[in-house]
């Protein structure tokens, strides 16, 4: 045999004999282990809980009607494993059931010394420093139920954005002025007509208020630029309230509602919407597109039918509107629908021509019910400002308007124009468009009107004595 084959055999047998003590050592350790954690688990078997303070012992005079006899409660002293000097009773005593002062006190295994442990100290509770709540005691205060917001404070809040243009305008200066101002002198009243003739209202609503302002300081009924913003609120709350009752959609079947204004006034999105509501009430509606001349106007329209589900009567383009109108009444009578909205060709109130075929689209509605149009409503865009002023006053001349619908209020600062229409036409606003959702298009209410415009912009405000 070679020297490298015993060099081989030689470290083999070395490795071996390091395995065979490694392997011995571990199981040496093992077995340490294994004894100490048994010395571990044995003595905690022998371990005393500390035990817990006694309660009083309940006196026969505690008890209610001084019977000895009480019910069986669970001890809050904790069980022990303690070795005892004498052997437990294998059954219970029933005088262990007993009042505490009739057990004598060998009916108890003594206990061992060990797991008796001294009293607690009484806890003394620490009260929170005045003005602060302790952090561990949270304390909340009773909560009533929450009231909802009244219906008419919903319908200002409503108003309030679509009126912001309007309110930051003339509005806001009007606001301005009283605030620089201590007290109401003949220069007051200049500055406030300068501001009221540029908010749109009208040269003759604006005189008639100024008037009304100069007579009062006359008589010293208006003392201070405060109560000139109070008489302004107040005669705008009158100047818009007309005695003129809500519409009855349910007095006659189909109701016809006719729609006039110029081009671009809004008159069909008004439509639209206001389709959309009388159908949420549960009402049908049928849609008459008398605009035949300008373009898409119909598809428009048929757009807006097609969005709340109401039918659509459409003529041929550039056709007669009155014809329109009337096959949209005959139709309505003969399926029992409750109301016609009859959309019309946009009219230039300065062309005498087109104002006079608008005429004849009342006549001709007339001839297809007795009695209709129930209701005509101009629609005028408030941005024209007091160019407003004057549509109204032609349209008034040539048709029978019974309400008037402002739209585009959102989008002017000239919204005053609601003053001066209302003022000189006598006509009631009958809704008010301040956005471009379906329920932007909102009933008109003057109270709340002139909240949302006057509200935010107020200075201190007192009665008018």
């Amino acid at each position: 045999m070679g020297g490298g084959s015993h060099t081989d055999l030689i470290a083999a047998l070395v490795a071996l004999g390091g395995l065979v003590a490694f392997s011995g050592l571990a199981l040496y350790a093992i077995r340490r282990a294994k004894s100490a954690r048994r010395r571990q688990i044995e003595d905690s078997a022998t371990a005393l809980p500390v035990a817990r303070a006694k309660r009083p012992a309940l006196r026969p005079e505690d008890v209610e009607g001084g019977a000895t006899e009480a019910e069986p409660t669970a001890s809050d002293e904790p069980l022990t494993t303690a070795p005892s000097s004498e052997p437990l009773p294998t059954s219970q005593p029933a005088s262990l059931f007993a009042s505490p002062a009739t057990v004598p006190r060998e009916a108890f295994p003594p206990r061992h010394p060990a797991a008796v442990s001294p009293p607690l100290a009484p806890v003394t509770p620490v009260a929170p420093p005045p003005g602060r709540l302790s952090s561990a005691l949270p304390v909340e205060k009773p909560r009533g139920p929450e009231r909802p917001m009244p219906a008419r404070k919903r319908e200002v809040a409503a108003l309030v954005p679509g009126l912001e243009r309007t309110r930051s305008g003339w509005v806001s200066r009007l606001g301005q002025l009283f605030a620089s101002k201590k007290e109401l002198d003949p220069a007051l009243l200049e500055e406030i007509e300068k501001v009221l003739l540029t908010a749109d209202i009208g040269v003759r609503t604006s005189q008639k208020l100024l008037g009304e302002l100069r007579e009062s300081l006359d008589k010293k009924a208006i003392k201070d630029p405060a109560a000139v913003w109070t008489f302004l609120r107040r005669r705008s709350v009158e100047i818009l309230t007309m005695d003129a009752p809500p519409v009855a959609f349910a007095t006659a079947q189909p109701f016809v509602l006719l729609v006039i204004g110029v081009n671009g006034s809004g008159k069909t999105t008004t439509i639209g919407k206001l389709a959309s509501k009388l159908q949420s009430q549960g009402k049908s509606v049928l849609l008459a597109a008398g605009d035949t001349f300008r373009a898409a106007a119909t598809e428009q329209l048929e757009v807006w039918g097609a969005k709340v589900g109401a039918p659509v009567v459409r003529g041929k383009d550039g056709g007669d509107p009155s014809s329109v109108v009337f096959d949209s009444v005959k139709r309505a009578r003969a399926e029992g629908i409750d109301v016609v909205i009859a959309d019309t060709a946009g009219r230039l109130h300065t062309k005498t021509n087109l104002m006079e075929e608008l005429q004849k689209v009342r006549r001709v509605t007339g001839k297809a019910l007795e009695g209709a149009p129930h209701e005509t409503w101009l629609v005028i865009d408030a941005t024209s400002g007091q160019n407003a002023i004057a549509q109204a006053q032609v349209f008034t001349q040539a048709m029978s308007v019974t309400g008037i619908v402002l739209t585009k209020l959102d989008g002017t600062a000239k919204g005053g124009v609601i003053l001066g229409i209302a003022d000189q036409l006598r006509i009631p606003v009958r809704y008010i468009g301040v956005g471009e959702r379906v329920e932007d298009l909102r009933e008109f209410e003057a109270e709340d009107f002139v909240e949302a415009l006057f509200g935010e912009a107020s200075v201190g405000e007192r009665h008018v004595s």
